[in-house]
């Protein structure tokens, strides 16, 4: 239904598009800046989206990258996209230009639809903005999350234990999805009732395929469900901050409960806290982006152990044992045992590397400048993508083959590799994603070895790799 919607509209965006092609190309070859990155503009209004589109629905967005810096520059070079005047900025030194200049030469900006679901954000100030950056790390911060290794470990616990024990067979990516939403919930708002959870992630699951939609906002489509159940969760949301306040004032809440309790008791110098409508934004978009991401990663990783040499299945299990085996009946995993899976997170850094849950990122520029010889006008914004290194023969020795071995001593060169993106805003959830991962692989293979059910299962990308059947596979419970 979501590709039928977007077909139809860009059809139709098409036909006007070609219907005007002469009055804008007059208008356009007028107004054009020279020296611009060679490229294709594409058509009118949609550029070159359809194309960009359709790879992401082929499983193959790389191809779309690689075949322009073949042909236009291995750099940087000009499309348009989501209707904007784009520049993709590809390899390792245009990472860290556009990284070394946020907030410099460029600033961070989101397509429109993602405006209209969170449009709180949009209207938001920068002081707010930035007392959450600084915010952040004394929540996501490695010392911080210490602390909350063992809810993690607890929640991992009893998801496998209700969803994949006494099961011969599981679809991965929603149990995946599931985990990774269970353990936001406990750790940003302590909500950790079933029910509660369930309803949450219902309209939760409609927000991201939403935002990647084009934006009719007509019933049914779903950019318009992306809408309504944004209004929902943030109601849902706005009940819990106000409950919590009130436990905050009369102390049957700390300070250090959750994410939600640091929001709510942090000022600035003149004594201002943050709104409610700003905060359960703010929760809401950290409720996505702390479990679509690390579901995408912990799904890829069931993926590519199971279609993989039985050797890095058994060094990853022989890693997780040896910790296991120290552990008493009932202890739950501490800092000093993530520290201890190098060779498991190496895995899922290279999982991180052949499926980035991650594709890219949009800047805009904030005044004139020039890249790399070329002019970029202020105002067109900047592309850069983890495919323009991450499978690059430049930056990745035999960059089609895993080799979770890149990861070892001082690891991959700078601005190579980018799942988190880099710079000022290098995603602050690294060391959560980090935690959240490695906790699930640890309780994954301590309880099985699996094998996929579809060999070669199709990936599509909206806008994260998914496995079009959602990744079934067959479990074989370790014998005591």
């Amino acid at each position: 239904m979501e590709h039928y919607y977007l077909s139809l509209l860009l059809l139709f965006m098409s036909l006007i598009s070609l219907s005007f092609f002469f009055l804008f190309y007059r208008h356009n070859a007028k107004s054009s800046v020279p020296n611009l990155p060679p490229g294709n503009m594409g058509f009118p209004v949609v550029g070159e989206s359809i194309e960009l589109i359709s790879l992401w629905w082929k499983g193959n967005p790389e191809k779309f990258i690689y075949e322009r810096m073949a042909k236009y520059s291995s750099k940087v070079f000009k499309t348009s996209i989501f209707g904007q005047n784009t520049v993709m900025v590809c390899g390792a030194a245009c990472n860290k230009f556009l990284f070394s200049n946020e907030n410099k030469l460029v600033m961070s900006w989101w397509p429109d639809n993602v405006n209209k679901v969170f449009p709180e954000a949009v209207e938001s100030s920068k002081v707010e903005a930035r007392k959450l950056r600084n915010m952040l790390p004394q929540f996501l911060g490695a010392q911080a999350l210490q602390r909350y290794i063992g809810i993690m470990d607890h929640v991992a616990q009893r998801h496998f234990a209700l969803e994949w024990e006494n099961k011969t067979r599981v679809t991965v990516f929603p149990l995946a999805k599931r985990y990774t939403f269970w353990v936001a919930c406990r750790l940003f708002i302590s909500v950790d009732d079933p029910i509660h959870v369930e309803n949450l992630l219902e309209s939760f699951n409609r927000i991201a395929p939403g935002i990647m939609s084009v934006p009719i906002d007509l019933p049914g489509t779903p950019f318009n469900k992306a809408i309504k159940a944004s209004k929902f969760i943030k109601g849902k949301l706005l009940k819990i901050i106000r409950q919590r306040k009130e436990e905050l004032t009369n102390g049957t809440a700390s300070q250090t409960k959750d994410f939600l309790s640091h929001m709510l008791s942090s000022c600035d110098e003149n004594g201002q806290y943050m709104t409610e409508k700003y905060i359960a934004d703010k929760i809401l978009g950290l409720l996505i982006g702390g479990h679509d991401t690390a579901s995408s990663v912990c799904t890829f990783v069931v993926k590519y152990l199971a279609e993989l040499p039985p050797n890095i299945y058994e060094n990853v299990y022989q890693e997780q044992m040896e910790i296991a085996k120290w552990k008493a009946p009932g202890e739950l995993l501490n800092w000093d045992d993530i520290q201890k899976m190098k060779y498991s997170w190496n895995v899922a850094c290279e999982v991180m590397r052949l499926a980035p849950p991650l594709q890219g990122a949009f800047r805009e520029a904030m005044d004139d400048f020039v890249l790399n010889g070329f002019s970029i006008p202020k105002g067109w914004k900047l592309y850069w993508s983890t495919s323009s290194t991450h499978k690059n023969p430049e930056c990745f020795a035999e960059p089609e083959k895993f080799d979770p071995s890149r990861f070892e001593g001082k690891g991959p060169a700078p601005y190579t590799y980018v799942p988190f993106g880099g710079g000022p805003r290098m995603c602050p959830g690294k060391e959560y994603a980090r935690m959240e991962v490695l906790v699930f692989m640890h309780n994954l293979v301590k309880r099985f070895k699996w094998k996929a059910i579809i060999p070669d299962e199709n990936i599509f990308y909206d806008p994260m790799p998914v496995p079009a059947k959602g990744l079934p596979v067959r479990l074989y419970p370790h014998q005591p």
